[in-house]
């Protein structure tokens, strides 16, 4: 309907179509109509006021997708032939299921995304869920747009914590306790090696490893080896797949020729004993590149990694899901590419996401030993999942693990996407699986409604007459047709949170529609039909792209 409008102003202006459609806008207050379109922009090529402009134009445009177009002050108001947008959307919907609000915008063109990123030797702790969920919607969403993406799981496998690690070992290590309970052990060694008093030991461990010690680079192999068995338990749990598992050690021996282009370029300066690249004329700080005992940083392994992923992939973009804290390394980090001569440099973007804070209003820390286990949210969520079930019906012990790993996913993951990423969020599971309100598990208390109704009545799509429409269908179906929008809107700002909200929405208006209007054995039946069968697919196909999965049963 926008192109429509676009067209009809393009036809009585001299502006050009995408540029009208870029301007028209959705009114807040549907009684203004369903689009607007301000015509400040006319103003100075017809030499009348933007009022005036508005009148003349809302006697000249006509169409018989519009019931009417008025004009209230500087803006023409649009009111959409209702009839002809429900034949139009619910037709679009039941043809392309699954592909509704999908686009080709992307094709040809890749994204990479680094997500994820657990660090060796710790545990999968809260802190990363976020970078994980996010990161996964955002590729969902970029796969929806028609990108290729490539998501890397770029794991924190090097570092001085290492060295800190073998120190702990040292001091505390226990075989038997690391077979038996592996990651929780490496906990314990973790917060034993970052005691102050060994910082100078775990600093020479550190840089043993780097220099190839053979006990250090053992030490170094069996923490990694335990946490990635523990990792791919929890992907797996949250289904969550990777194309390509990565990690700073890779580019261990690359550096140089980063340092060395560095060189080349006059960006690597001397600074006590230390190499930099100056970024203060930038108000961007010094960028340490190399310590003065010459160890390198995970500054060096970025540039490195950034160069060698545009070689590799020819990226569009590349994004970075990382928490906040991070800002100012990637800025530093995107500017260095800049000031290397990479054009490619402008498509690296930071996503950056808040922090999970406990009741308290306090961050999640592991140094102090104080942390929490995905581990056991997840299993926390699915029992609570599981005694909400129980309340409502009666299943063999597989449905309700089944069921119960869904609501539990869907309560985890849309308590976190529902919130704009950037923002601070405190994680409350039991208000996350609530039934009611604004929840994972009430979007698909939603959808299984939806579905038990087009069972009931054994529905099938067939050819629609729409004579008039109920408030309440008016509303849902808009909302319906908006999604591609939306989805678009979501990938501009890379905001998972638009879709979940849009979700939340769309379901809140179809309970609205279902308690308003009466679907089986009423005289508009096969419309309803189509709209409840409409709603369960965009509904569906919302989710998906916040990698839940819908059920069809509740």
């Amino acid at each position: 309907m926008k192109a429509t409008i676009a067209i009809l102003l393009a036809k009585s202006t001299k502006l050009k179509k995408d540029d009208i459609e870029n301007l028209i806008e959705v009114p807040k207050d549907s009684k203004l109509g369903d689009f607007a379109f301000p015509c400040f922009s006319l103003s100075k090529e017809m030499k009348k006021s933007p009022v005036e402009i508005a009148m003349d134009l809302a006697s000249k445009l006509k169409s018989p997708e519009l019931e009417k177009v008025e004009a209230v002050g500087p803006y023409l108001n649009f009111f959409v032939n209702k009839s002809s947008l429900a034949l139009e959307t619910l037709g679009k919907i039941q043809k392309e299921k699954e592909k509704f609000g999908s686009s080709k915008i992307g094709r040809g063109k890749r994204v990479v995304i680094d997500m994820s990123s657990p660090n060796i030797a710790k545990p999968f702790g809260i802190g990363h869920l976020r970078s994980t969920i996010i990161g996964n919607s955002l590729s969902e969403i970029s796969k929806f747009q028609g990108y290729d993406v490539t998501k890397i799981n770029y794991l924190g496998d090097w570092g001085t914590q290492f060295g800190k690690m073998i120190v702990g070992w040292k001091k505390k290590g226990n075989e038997a306790k690391l077979k038996k309970e592996p990651i929780k052990h490496l906990l314990e060694l973790y917060v034993e090696g970052n005691k102050t008093e060994y910082e100078d030991d775990a600093r020479k461990w550190f840089k043993k490893l780097e220099d190839g010690d053979k006990e250090a680079v053992q030490l170094w192999n069996k923490f990694k080896e335990y946490s990635l068995n523990e990792f791919d338990i929890i992907y797996k749990f949250m289904g969550i797949n990777f194309d390509v598992l990565s990690g700073e050690s890779k580019y261990n021996d690359k550096m140089g020729d980063t340092i060395k282009l560095l060189e080349e370029k006059g960006l690597l300066e001397e600074s006590e004993g230390a190499q930099i690249v100056n970024l203060e004329d930038y108000k961007l700080g010094v960028c340490l590149i190399r310590k003065s005992d010459g160890a390198t940083l995970y500054a060096t392994r970025d540039i490195t990694a950034a160069i060698e992923r545009q070689q590799d992939y020819k990226f569009s973009k590349m994004i970075y899901e990382v928490g906040n804290e991070q800002r100012l390394h990637f800025q530093q980090l995107f500017k260095v590419l800049e000031l290397l001569g990479f054009q490619w440099a402008k498509d690296c973007v930071h996503v950056n996401h808040g922090l999970y804070l406990d009741e308290d209003g306090k961050k999640f820390a592991t140094r102090k030993g104080k942390t929490i286990f995905m581990e056991d949210i997840l299993n926390e969520t699915v029992a609570l999942a599981k005694e909400e079930i129980k309340k409502r019906e009666k299943l063999s012990d597989s449905e309700l693990n089944e069921r119960a790993k869904k609501i539990a996913l869907a309560a985890i993951f849309y308590g976190d996407l529902k919130n704009y990423r950037a923002n601070d969020i405190v994680f409350d599971v039991n208000k996350f699986i609530s039934f009611e309100g604004n929840t994972g598990p009430y979007l698909l208390y939603s959808y299984a409604r939806a579905k038990s109704i087009l069972r009931k009545a054994n529905f099938k799509p067939e050819e629609l007459k729409v004579d008039g429409l109920s408030e309440s269908e008016k509303n849902l179906i808009n909302k319906l047709a908006a999604f591609p929008e939306v989805v678009q809107h979501s990938f501009d700002n890379l905001s998972p949170n638009i879709i979940a909200n849009y979700a939340f929405d769309l379901s809140q208006l179809f309970n609205e529609f279902y308690h308003s209007s009466q679907v089986i054995g009423s005289e508009q039946e096969a419309l309803r039909l189509s709209i409840v069968d409409c709603f369960s697919q965009t509904l569906s196909n919302a989710l998906s792209l916040l990698g839940i999965s819908v059920i069809e049963k509740m």
